[in-house]
């Protein structure tokens, strides 16, 4: 028995070998005296007490749970080039003066091989304080 637990380097797998062999042992209980019985059925006892052990153990140092993958949504990096492209609306005819209150901006990454850099879309929001058409905006543009 002690030849089969030393060929095996990792504790589960002596523990499936002295189990195994102890098996064979048992299969083999037809042949064996009252006194060997006996003694294979102690051993076996041993064993399984020995796997359930290191079981358990395996089970309370278990590996560790992970960590929540950490995902950085909406904030590219500050140092990334960036390239703007305002898009105004098609028209700003209106019976007064249209005037700037706003704007929408969205980033996204282009990768281009071997550069990063950071595209820029700015979406002008223009309204009229002489009428109450509402306000005027650039439709955003399709990726």
């Amino acid at each position: 028995m002690d030849i089969l637990a030393t060929q095996c380097s990792h504790p589960a797998k002596k523990a499936n070998k002295r189990l195994e062999h102890l098996i064979a042992e048992l299969n083999q209980a037809e042949k064996l005296s009252e006194d060997e019985r006996q003694l294979a059925f102690e051993d076996l006892e041993t064993a399984v007490a020995e796997a359930k052990t290191q079981q358990d153990a395996q089970a309370a140092t278990g590996p560790a749970p992970r960590k929540a993958a950490r995902r950085n949504r909406g904030n590219l990096p500050k140092d990334l080039p960036r390239i703007e492209r305002v898009i105004e609306p098609a028209s700003l005819d209106c019976l007064g003066e249209m005037h700037r209150i706003g704007e929408d901006r969205t980033e996204r990454l282009d990768i281009i091989p071997a550069q990063l850099r950071v595209i820029v879309t700015v979406r002008p929001k223009y309204a009229c304080r002489a009428c109450a058409e509402g306000v005027t905006q650039a439709p955003a543009p399709r990726t």
